[in-house]
């Protein structure tokens, strides 16, 4: 500052979300050289799903924000300031994955800007889009990276940032959102319109060609019904273990669904709270399913997460009218041999004979000529259960006690 023509520079700290700190800074400026300009650029990131979110938690993000600048507003008013710039985020402006907390923290700022302005005061809130080098972008991870550039997001340089940092405080406006866009890299994704805040997404161009894989997370649930009901059983767990990693993939902005590990544990992938949400409402969007919130903790690896989905879409059959009496039947059973004397051993044992011989009766692979009958036991034991009624499984009891 003192290279670009200012005579002295003296640097005072305090919090300024303590109104009585902040006043008595205040009153130390000296009256032959006033306040004449406030750029409040305070602020802290505590990053988690809303439900996470305690009353702690919040206070730490909307303390320097909201607290302080309602403070410097509330002292300097009475002052004949030139300007009053409040730092802002695009993220109150399109909503940021993990950031309620924040995303609310600016949309004072941005109000507040509009009521001053409104009131004849002077007010710009900057609502920054990320920058490259410094900033809170600057220190995201590479999931972070990742996530914002499949909405769309670019960073700007500092030299940018300057010059549009100048252009926000001479504009008519009182809230400026200075961001960069690249409207093309989300229609790039397999679900181009879940990457991008609602209030663009009439500014994304889908591409005309797509994968195999984007075609079927494109289907909708329907579809993937009808597709997945004509594969045969081997064929359907791939289509929907190709699905699962595939978004899995692009959450974790890596190569591609080849290079997720199906049996390892998404933990152990490097998914969190934030990244976990964000895998199940791509998994919504694709299959038409509301998938809980929980799904990858409830199934923790990609071929445990696409048999959870392929049950939903594609349940088991239900057991046909002959198997459901029978299952009947085995109820009664079951209560009635649960009235049978701990001490009567001789009727328990008569008892354990015929359900052995039932068992035994059920396990026979033999054909009626005694050949093999070309069926391997399981699938004969499968057949004479179909084809038995209550009456034949009874009969089958009596046979064995007989022959015991």
């Amino acid at each position: 500052m003192l290279a670009r023509g200012a005579e002295t520079v003296t640097l005072a700290a305090c919090d300024a979300a303590d109104r009585d700190a902040l006043a008595a800074l205040l009153a130390g400026i000296p009256a032959d050289r006033p306040l004449t300009a406030v750029v409040h650029a305070a602020g802290v990131l505590d990053d988690g799903l809303v439900a996470t979110l305690t009353g702690d938690r919040l206070d730490a993000v909307l303390r320097p924000k909201a607290d302080a600048a309602l403070n410097l507003h509330e002292l300097t008013r009475g002052l004949d300031l030139s300007e009053f710039v409040l730092f802002s985020s695009v993220a109150a402006t399109l909503g940021s994955a993990g950031q309620g907390n924040y995303a609310a923290a600016n949309a004072f700022l941005d109000a507040l800007a509009q009521r001053r302005a409104a009131a004849g005061l002077p007010a710009t809130a900057i609502a920054w889009g990320p920058w490259a080098d410094s900033g809170m972008a600057s220190g995201m991870d590479e999931r972070g990276r990742g996530r914002m550039a499949r909405s769309g997001l670019v960073s700007f340089r500092a030299e940018e940032g300057l010059a549009l940092f100048d252009a926000a405080r001479t504009g008519e406006d009182a809230v400026a959102v200075p961001v960069r866009f690249d409207t093309t890299a989300p229609a790039t994704g397999p679900d181009p319109a879940g990457e991008v805040p609602a209030v663009l997404r009439g500014l994304v161009r889908r591409t005309v060609r797509r994968t195999a894989r984007e075609a079927v997370a494109a289907e909708g649930a329907d579809a993937l019904r009808e597709r997945l009901g004509a594969l045969s059983d081997p064929e359907r767990d791939g289509v929907l273990l190709d699905l699962v990693r595939t978004q899995v993939a692009a959450v974790l902005g890596i190569g591609g669904p080849r290079d997720v590990d199906r049996n390892r544990e998404f933990k152990q992938l490097g998914f969190d709270s934030l990244t976990s949400v964000e895998l199940r409402n791509r998994l919504n969007a694709a299959t038409g399913l509301r998938l809980p919130a929980t799904l990858v903790f409830d199934n923790p690896t990609p071929v445990a997460l696409a048999e959870r989905i392929r049950l939903d879409l594609v349940p088991d059959p239900a057991p046909g009218a002959s198997a459901l009496a029978v299952f009947g039947e085995l109820d009664r059973l079951e209560t009635a041999l649960a009235a049978v004397g701990a001490d009567d051993d001789l009727v328990r044992s008569r008892i354990r004979a015929r359900l052995h011989g039932v068992l035994a009766a059920l396990g026979e692979g033999t054909a009626a000529d005694g050949s093999g009958g070309g069926s391997s036991p399981d699938e004969a034991s499968d057949e004479r259960l179909r084809s038995a009624t209550v009456d034949d499984i009874f009969a089958l009891i009596d046979q064995e006690l007989d022959g015991a």
